[in-house]
């Protein structure tokens, strides 16, 4: 993972997930029909790629950013444990931490202007 840095610009949609997560997380009942587990879990890992990728454009530090998200992640499965109607799951906290991973991976790429060298790998 590629260190860039830190773009402050990205902090304002990072922590609007944050709270998205946390309100949904304290409903008893998500918006929309009941999800199966292949889209609950699709769900998971999508809403945590951008969260991981607008954590890793904020801080420019990769393993900072999965360590937010997926610390995020653990916090919110043992908050829904004490909502009523929600249960914790460990298979959706792998879902956050893969969708995170490939969300600061994503964050961390950087394209090559026409004129720049792009060193081989």
């Amino acid at each position: 993972m590629n260190r860039r840095p830190p773009q402050r610009r990205w902090w304002l949609p990072a922590l609007v997930l944050l709270a998205v997560i946390w309100v949904l997380s304290s409903s008893p009942d998500t918006p929309g029909p009941p999800l199966v587990h292949p889209l609950d879990w699709l769900a998971h890992f999508l809403t945590y790629l951008a969260l991981g990728f607008c954590l890793g454009r904020a801080t420019g530090r990769p393993l900072t950013a999965l360590v937010l998200a997926v610390w995020w992640g653990a916090l919110d499965e043992v908050h829904q444990a004490f909502v009523p109607g929600r249960e914790a799951g460990l298979a959706d906290w792998v879902f956050d931490l893969l969708g995170a991973f490939v969300g600061v991976t994503l964050a961390g790429r950087r394209r090559a202007l026409p004129d720049e060298e792009v060193p081989e790998p």
